[in-house]
């Protein structure tokens, strides 16, 4: 299972553009990051908090319906968010234009 994850997170590392990926838990405590420490913690607690709403919306408007994914766009990145049961994955990627 360890190494299912690892080629994961590094073919997904190998995509043009992406500056990072962070695994957390169900807690939204990070597991497993290709970022810095301070930037990881930052994402990992404001992400699974948002995936956690955004979660609740998807439920409230139809509760036989999941979140199964979410992106966010800024100016300056892209984030990907895929939310599972156990874990989450994060992306960070350089928007493409």
């Amino acid at each position: 299972m360890a190494q299912e994850v690892e080629e994961t997170m590094k073919r997904i590392q190998s995509h043009k553009g992406v500056v990072g990926t962070i695994v957390v838990n169900s807690e939204g405590i990070p597991i497993k990051s290709t970022l810095d420490n301070t930037t990881t913690i930052q994402y990992a607690g404001l992400i699974s908090q948002l995936s956690d709403k955004a979660r609740s919306v998807v439920r409230d408007l139809d509760p036989t319906n999941d979140l199964t994914f979410l992106r966010i766009r800024s100016k300056k990145h892209e984030v990907m968010v895929a939310p599972d049961k156990e874990f989450i994955l994060i992306v960070v990627q350089n928007p493409v234009d």
